[in-house]
Parts: structure tokens; C-alpha cells; sequence
């Protein structure tokens, strides 16, 4: 089954990487001229609906990666794709990547699949809204469509080095809430695996982390531990909400621990990472 990516970010690159592993050919929807070997790019934008009718989706596997619209709390972009799909450019099924922060603040209880979403923030309403339209579609069309709940990815691309350099402030550890996270690694393979696993009709959700809940206190210093930089200072809440930016502020609202069990049994994947530790022990070994 042909490959089409809707949002080449980092991890549509990922993805791609490992379905041309496999011989599959990947196209791409893109808003810029771009060229990439063994991939075809194909002109598009999600925000100018006129512009998706002749989308190559038909019979194909769509890995949905790109990002809802910064404001709102729901989402015209997937709206505008769906509208586009007609009876013969339908795919055999639809990767979306979703987020954990869906789920809410859950006091850092854990929290699996069936635990309802309470969506606190913007970003995470939109997310949900395009989950909602995908269970409509999929119940209408009789398509089957995987949605991962994606939970922090790093990455050694991605690390937050420079807020470390800067020495921004993180809260201390006893009042940090519980924050997950996964590698782009495995994530991508995650991807791959919900992609080829056969999940038959309807929409199926997994949890995409590690598992290993910590915070992010945790992350920014274990980072500077692996990297030998100073640690960022610590400071308590009440000086956090004087000193840190309201996106920052509206992550550590919320704590929960994320399962990732649905995960690993049912797409039968082993992590490469399977915490925090492990990722980031290829900065060092290189």
C-alpha cells in the first residue's frame, strides 16, 4: 500500500524514512515547492480548500500529521481535507496524531484509552474536534481510522538547550506535576506499526509514550546532566506563574500519568527508549 503524508515535518520524515525501507513509495502534501529524494511532493495547502481537489489519497494509506490552526477550539483544516475526499479518491485508512492533552488535568492519576477526555487548553479542544470529525467520517464512510494520543516528543534535534543555556526557571520538584514523553524514534515507529497493523473497521486509539511518567523538572535537568550544563534554577509555583510564559504556565496546570499498555500489546512494538535515560544516552555515545 502507497504512503501519503499530510504534514513533512520531522516526523512525516521519519515515517517516510521507514516506509521506503519497505519499498513503498511516499507522496507528500506540501504548501512550498520542495524536493527530497524518492519522494513525490504534491501542491496543496489545508487553509484554501480549492487547492485539495485532486489530492492522490484514493486507495492509499494517509498519515495525518499536520497540526490544527493556532487559534480556535476547532480545527477547519481536517474539515477542509475531508470535504475534498470523494468516492474515488478515498484511503484505505487514516493515521492521525492526536495529543495526550485531551485527557486534562487528571491530578497525576493514570489514565488509559477509555478515560474520558477534559480538554482544558485551546490547543487540546482543537485536537479533540478533529478527533470527533474522524469518528464521524469513519462511522459514514466504513474506513478504518488510528488515532494516537501523542504525549511530549523529544528528540537529540529537539531538546531544549538553548532554555537550558539561558537558565530558565523550572518549578521545584515537590510542586512539578507528572508530564510524559516518547522519542521520535519510536514514535515513528509507532506510526509505521498503526499503519501495517490491521485494526479493521471503525477508529482505534492508542496512548503514544514510553510509559515512564516523570516531570518536567525532571526533563530539563536530566538533560543538562547528560549534556554537563548547570541546572536551570529552581523556584516555586506562586514565583513561576510571575516568571514563565503562559504556554509554559498552561503545561504545568495539568499532571497525569499516561498507559501505554493498548500500545505495546496490540501493535506489538519494543521501544528503543523505553524512558528518558535511554533516549538521550545516544548524545553521549556519539
Amino acid at each position: 500500500m502507497n504512503i501519503f503524508i499530510i504534514g513533512f515535518g520531522d516526523i512525516g520524515q521519519r515515517v517516510a524514512r521507514l516506509e521506503r525501507q519497505e519499498g513503498r513509495k511516499t507522496t507528500a502534501l506540501t504548501r512550498t515547492p520542495k524536493q527530497l529524494p524518492d519522494i513525490l511532493f504534491v501542491p496543496g495547502d489545508l487553509d484554501h480548500p480549492e487547492t485539495l481537489k485532486k489530492l492522490p489519497t484514493g486507495n492509499r494509506l494517509v498519515c495525518y500529521f499536520a497540526p490544527p490552526a493556532a487559534e480556535g477550539t476547532t480545527d477547519q483544516r481536517m474539515q477542509n481535507w475531508l470535504a475534498s475526499l470523494k468516492p474515488d479518491s478515498l484511503p484505505q485508512k487514516i493515521i492521525y496524531i492526536s495529543t495526550t492533552g485531551i485527557y486534562g488535568n487528571q491530578d497525576g492519576a493514570w489514565v488509559d484509552e477509555n478515560t474520558p477526555p477534559k480538554p482544558q487548553t485551546a490547543r487540546a479542544k482543537r485536537r479533540l474536534d478533529v478527533e470527533q470529525k474522524l469518528k464521524r467520517w469513519s462511522r459514514t464512510h466504513n474506513i478504518p481510522v488510528v488515532i494516537l494520543r501523542v504525549a511530549g516528543i523529544y528528540s537529540p534535534e529537539q531538546l531544549p538547550v538553548e532554555a537550558i543555556r539561558q537558565r530558565r526557571p523550572v518549578l521545584r520538584p515537590s510542586e512539578a506535576p507528572c508530564s510524559n514523553r516518547i522519542h521520535a524514534d519510536d514514535l515513528a515507529r509507532v506510526c509505521f506499526a498503526a499503519a501495517h497493523h490491521h485494526t479493521g473497521t471503525g477508529v482505534t486509539i492508542y496512548n503514544a509514550t514510553d510509559g515512564q511518567a516523570s516531570t518536567m523538572t525532571d526533563y530539563f535537568h536530566t538533560i543538562a546532566d547528560t549534556l554537563g550544563l548547570p541546572r536551570c534554577p529552581e523556584v516555586t509555583r506562586e514565583e513561576a506563574e510571575k516568571l514563565l510564559s503562559p504556554t509554559m504556565l498552561s503545561y504545568l496546570n495539568e499532571s497525569r500519568r499516561i498507559d501505554n499498555d493498548k500500545m505495546l500489546q496490540e501493535l506489538g512494538i519494543t521501544l528503543r527508549y523505553p524512558d528518558l535515560a535511554a533516549g538521550l544516552a545516544a548524545l553521549t555515545e556519539s
